[in-house]
């Protein structure tokens, strides 16, 4: 009777343990997304233009904000695109045009939620900020490993691209 009672208390502790681990595969379980390193995570008004809240959206709407507004031209300037929100938290890049050309592509948003999501995006961005400026659209590969990032990217990618009215 011993023996069976210490079974079973051991086995309902290793049941109730085993429950309550929390993996890496589990999101960022409530953390939101960080701000890109260097970035302050404000919009720039580009051309002249302000800003309609394009840094972020609230988490839990589901939703997307609004992209970077522009005055219509596209020889140079800032826009950030909308908040893209992913599985693992909220991507968001802001573009710099000049000549009607995408001259750099930033990561103002990207998932953090833990050590692996901070070394799957020191990775993934990189490729994918090279690739947007090779192709000048949001027709890019996906970076393998990052899929998620990479959807979120070319995604804020393209409502930045729109809201700079470059085609």
């Amino acid at each position: 009777m011993r023996r069976i009672t210490l079974w079973l208390l051991s086995t309902v502790a290793a049941v109730v343990l085993l429950f309550s681990y929390r993996t890496s595969t589990m999101g960022p379980g409530g953390a939101g997304g960080a701000v890109a390193a260097g970035s302050d995570g404000t919009a720039s008004a580009p051309w002249g233009a302000t800003d309609d809240g394009a840094t972020g959206a609230d988490p839990s709407s589901g939703g997307s904000s609004s992209g970077g507004s522009s005055s219509g031209s596209s020889s140079g300037g800032t826009v950030t695109g909308s908040v893209a929100q992913t599985r693992w938290g909220p991507v968001q890049v802001r573009i710099t045009v000049s000549g009607g050309k995408i001259t750099d592509v930033t990561a103002v948003r990207v998932p953090d939620g833990n050590f692996r999501d901070q070394q799957i995006n020191d990775y993934a961005v990189p490729i994918l900020r090279q690739e947007a400026i090779a192709a000048q659209s949001a027709q890019i590969d996906t970076v393998s490993g990052a899929t998620v990032t990479s959807d979120g990217y070319r995604e804020s990618l393209q409502a930045a691209i729109d809201a700079a009215h470059l085609k």
